[in-house]
C-alpha cells in the first residue's frame, strides 16, 4: 500500500464511515458511537502496525514513544479523534485557520505533541495593593510625628533621668492633648516599674511606637482607662482618674476635709456614666458606647471650667447633692439601703404601689445590692435618673419594662388600665375629679401617636416627645396632675432654659430647696446657741 493510499484512508470522512456528525456530548450519551469510531480506527493500516510496533517494544523492554519521530506516531497525529468535529462543536481556544482545527495544525507543526501550550503564557505581572487596614488607625504623617519629636524634646530637656509626675502633667494636657486629671492614669501605664520617672525614650516607645499618636481621643482615653487584656471599661477603671480630679480641681477643694463624701462623690459621678452610656447594662463599657456618648465632651469641658456646677453631665456637685440628700432621706435607719415602704415615700408619695412592686421585682433593672428586698444607693441612682427625666431614652426603656407586665414587648390597653386602676383610686380619695380609662386611653395614644392603635411598641414611645407625660399618668399623681393643670411655673423654667434636660431643672429646684433647708438649721441651730450663751452669762 503507497503513501498515496494511505493518505486517503486515515482521512477517515464521515461520509465513509457512514456515521452521521454528533457533538462531544452525544458521544457521552451514546456509547455505542465511540465504540463505531474505534473499530474503524482498528481497521485502519497505520493502526496495525502501530499495535505490532507497540507490542514488540513491550517484549523487547523498550520504553513505550521511542518512535515519537515515525510515520505511526504522524499517521496518529493525523488521525486524532477532534478532527473528526466540525469546527464549531466545541469552544474556541485560540483564533482558527481555514485550513483545518488548530489542534491538528497543532500537532503537524510541531515535532512533539507532549508540550504543553500552556508555557506559550508570559507570568502575570505581580501587583503590589498598599496597606489599607491598620489595626490601631493610620500612622500619622511624617510631619505630624516630626513636630511631636520636636515637642517631647523640649519637654524633657534637661531631665536626663526623666520627669516626676508632677512635671508630667504638663505633657499629659500641652503635648497629649489629654484632660490634665489623666496624668497620673498615664503616668502609671508607662512607668510599669514603678521608678517614679519616665524618661524620654519610654514616652516615645509608649506614644508613638504604640501607635496612640494615631489614635482619636477617645480611643487614647479608653485605652490609658481599661484593664490589659480587657475589651471594655469598668466603673473602677474611672476611680483614678476622678481621684485625681478630686484633689485638683478648684470647685472640689472644699471636699478635701470630708474624704467620706469625695469617695461618694465619684461614685455618683461613675453610675451617671453608666446609666447613660452602657446602654447594655452590664456594667462594661465598650469603646463603641464611649464614642457614641458625650463623656470625652464633659471630661474637656470639666478640665477648663472652674465652676463644676456648670458642667451639667455628669460631674455637677450639685446634682450628687441632691441624688445623696434624697437617698439620705428616704433612709431612715442609714443602712445605706432603701426597702419599699422607704421607696414608697418618694416624691411625697407620687409613685403607685403597683410600680413599686414592679421596680423591687427588678424586672426593669437588676439590682447590685445583694441584700433581699433591698435597694443600693447605685440601684436608687438610676431609679431617680429615670424617674426625674422621662425625656432619656435610658428612662423610657426602664418605664416600659414596668409597664410591659407578660414581657413581649408590647404595652397593651389592659396592661396601662391594671397601673391606672390604682391612680383612679387615688384620684377619688383626693377628692380629684375621676378621669376615666376610655377617655385617658384615647388621650395617650393621640399622645404617642403609634403605627398601631392595638398596642404600643418601645419605637413608638421613642418617637414621642410626650412619653413622659404618658408614664406619669400611669403611675405618678403628682406628675399628672401637674401635667393636667400646665403649671405655668414648669412652662416658664421649660422656656427659660430650652436646653436643660427634665432632670437639669429638677436638680436645680431641688438643690435651691435642700440649701434653703439647710441654712435654716444652721440659723436655728446658732440662735440657739445665742440664747444659751446669754442665760450662762453671767450677770
Amino acid at each position: 500500500m503507497d503513501m498515496e493510499e494511505t493518505k486517503e484512508l486515515v482521512s477517515l470522512d464521515p461520509d465513509m464511515l457512514q456515521l452521521q456528525e454528533v457533538s462531544p456530548f452525544a458521544l457521552k450519551s451514546s456509547p455505542y458511537v465511540a465504540e463505531d469510531l474505534f473499530s474503524q480506527w482498528l481497521s485502519l493500516p497505520d493502526t496495525c502496525l502501530l499495535v505490532k510496533s507497540l507490542l514488540a517494544d513491550v517484549k523487547e523492554g523498550a520504553p513505550l514513544g521511542a518512535h515519537e519521530n515515525s510515520t505511526i506516531t504522524n499517521a496518529l497525529a493525523s488521525n486524532s479523534v477532534p478532527s473528526l468535529f466540525p469546527a464549531g462543536s466545541t469552544p474556541p481556544l485560540s483564533p482558527r485557520s481555514s485550513s483545518g482545527s488548530p489542534r491538528t495544525m497543532k500537532h503537524r507543526s510541531s515535532p512533539s505533541s507532549l508540550s504543553s501550550p500552556l508555557k506559550l503564557t508570559r507570568d502575570p505581572v505581580r501587583e503590589i495593593i498598599p496597606q489599607f487596614y491598620f489595626k490601631n488607625g493610620r500612622p500619622p504623617p511624617s510631619e505630624i510625628k516630626e513636630h511631636f519629636l520636636f515637642q517631647i524634646d523640649s519637654r524633657f530637656y534637661g531631665h536626663l533621668d526623666g520627669l516626676q509626675l508632677n512635671d508630667f502633667k504638663s505633657v499629659t494636657k500641652e503635648v497629649c492633648k489629654l484632660p490634665s486629671f489623666f496624668s497620673t492614669a498615664l503616668f502609671r501605664k508607662i512607668d510599669v516599674n514603678f521608678t517614679g520617672t519616665i524618661t524620654r525614650e519610654q514616652f516615645i516607645n509608649y506614644w508613638i511606637r504604640g501607635n496612640m499618636l494615631a489614635m482619636d481621643l477617645a480611643t487614647q482615653i479608653y485605652t490609658i482607662l481599661k484593664q490589659p487584656h480587657q475589651t471594655y471599661l469598668a466603673q473602677d477603671d474611672f476611680k483614678p482618674v476622678l481621684r485625681e480630679l478630686l484633689s485638683t480641681h478648684p470647685g472640689l477643694e472644699f471636699l478635701q476635709s470630708t474624704p467620706e463624701f469625695q469617695e461618694r462623690y465619684a461614685e455618683t459621678v461613675v453610675h451617671r456614666i453608666f446609666y447613660y452610656m452602657n446602654r447594655a447594662g452590664n456594667g462594661r463599657l465598650t469603646l463603641r458606647e464611649l464614642k457614641r456618648g458625650n463623656l470625652i465632651d464633659a471630661m474637656l469641658h470639666v478640665d477648663e471650667e472652674e465652676d463644676i456646677n456648670k458642667v451639667l453631665r455628669y460631674f455637677s456637685y450639685e446634682h450628687f447633692y441632691v441624688i445623696y440628700c434624697k437617698f439620705w432621706e428616704l433612709d431612715t435607719d442609714h443602712d445605706f439601703f432603701i426597702d419599699k415602704e422607704n421607696l414608697i415615700k418618694y416624691g411625697n408619695h407620687s409613685l403607685t404601689y403597683r410600680i413599686v412592686d414592679r421596680i423591687f421585682s427588678q424586672v426593669p433593672r437588676k439590682f447590685i445590692s445583694k441584700v433581699e428586698g433591698k435597694m443600693s444607693y447605685e440601684d436608687f441612682v438610676h431609679f431617680i435618673l429615670a424617674e426625674e427625666d422621662k425625656s432619656s431614652e435610658p428612662s423610657l426603656e426602664y418605664w416600659f419594662k414596668c409597664i410591659d407586665l407578660d414581657g413581649n414587648g408590647l404595652l397593651t390597653p389592659n396592661e396601662m388600665q391594671f397601673f391606672y386602676e390604682e391612680q383612679l383610686h387615688r384620684m377619688e380619695c383626693m377628692a380629684q375629679e375621676p378621669v376615666l380609662f376610655e377617655d385617658i386611653l384615647c388621650q395617650m395614644v393621640d399622645m404617642i401617636g403609634p403605627e398601631n392603635e392595638g398596642y404600643i411598641t418601645l419605637r413608638d414611645v421613642k418617637g414621642s416627645k410626650l412619653s413622659g407625660n404618658v408614664f406619669n399618668i400611669l403611675f405618678n399623681l403628682n406628675k399628672f396632675i401637674s401635667f393636667e393643670t400646665r403649671d405655668p411655673f414648669l412652662i416658664r423654667q421649660e422656656r427659660e432654659g430650652p436646653n436643660l434636660t427634665e432632670w437639669d431643672r429638677f436638680a436645680h429646684r431641688e438643690y435651691i430647696r435642700l440649701s434653703m433647708e439647710e441654712d435654716g438649721e444652721d440659723m436655728s441651730n446658732a440662735s440657739g446657741d445665742v440664747w444659751e450663751e446669754s442665760l450662762e452669762a453671767p450677770f
